[in-house]
């Protein structure tokens, strides 16, 4: 027998070697992405069991995951004890209105950073884009002062503001229509004689439809879920909205964690049905950025 290996029995370990490594890779990725799940999962779960316990029961330990005894009184004393319909309502006006008016703003204006010129639109753009570096925290009373001054400070108006034309949402739809609308469409259109704000709703806006959608789902739950600018603006509790309202019970003597948690998922239900809604061009939205960015 020789003692020198085959060429052949080489390739074939270094084959199965390799092999085995790709599965391990695979199966250390498919068990961080469980992990995460379970972690992203865990406190909406959490939430939905406590919500179907007694008070008592939720901090109970050993903690059970299945509500013993089951009872829908959560969510019969959070509708019939407490506003939860005018908080509800409050949050899915605005959020609805601030997304309407948001997608609209954004596209136009991403339209006319993207295909036209004029002066001073390198230093608009790029004043813009820095406010991007900017927490909303440090132009929060500066914001306030503003809307107070000039008698705009009622809060069905001035909750939607911050939303009205978000830098972020400009700048997706400049670098969406940059790559994804013609200029040769743009021009045929006005050899036809359309007007340019014809051209914008009739060729630019369908073309934005999956970039529309994901900007739609984002500002949505941006405006749906804020905290700190109602917290801010809003003093009149017939005003509040769903965050604040939830909090009032967070923080009340009793501590009502049953009350919070039934609300909590309820608060979840219109931002899924959006997504549902939506999640086509959402997906495709997302999945065109990825590739021509």
């Amino acid at each position: 027998m020789s003692a020198t290996t085959s060429p052949i029995r080489t390739s074939t370990h270094a084959s199965v070697r390799s092999s085995a490594g790709a599965r391990s890779r695979r199966g250390l990725l498919y068990l961080t992405l469980v992990l995460l799940l379970l972690a992203f999962l865990a406190p909406l779960v959490w939430a939905l069991s406590g919500s179907f316990k007694p008070r008592g029961d939720i901090f109970a330990y050993p903690p059970k995951l299945l509500p013993d005894p089951f009872t829908l009184h959560n969510y019969r004393a959070l509708i019939e004890d407490q506003p939860f319909a005018q908080w509800f309502v409050m949050s899915t006006v605005v959020a609805v209105v601030a997304t309407v008016v948001s997608v609209f703003v954004c596209a136009l204006a991403g339209y006319g950073f993207a295909k036209f010129r004029f002066a001073g639109k390198r230093l608009l753009f790029g004043v813009m884009f820095s406010s991007l570096s900017i927490p909303f925290a440090v132009i929060l009373v500066p914001l306030f002062v503003i809307l107070v001054k000039t008698g705009l400070g009622s809060p069905w108006f001035a909750l939607i503001v911050p939303w009205v034309a978000p830098a972020f949402g400009i700048f997706m739809m400049q670098q969406y229509i940059v790559q994804s609308v013609p200029d040769s469409v743009l021009e045929a259109a006005r050899i036809d004689g359309a007007s340019e704000f014809g051209i914008f709703r009739r060729i630019v806006l369908p073309l934005l439809r999956p970039s529309l959608g994901a900007l739609a789902v984002w500002t949505f739950l941006q405006s749906y879920n804020s905290f700190l600018w109602p917290l801010v603006l809003v003093s009149d509790s017939s005003q509040y909205t769903l965050p604040l309202g939830l909090q009032t019970l967070f923080v009340s003597e009793q501590r009502q964690y049953d009350l919070v948690m039934a609300g909590a998922v309820l608060a979840v239900l219109p931002a899924v049905a959006l997504f549902v809604l939506l999640r086509k061009q959402l997906l495709e939205g997302l999945s065109t950025g990825a590739v021509k960015g």
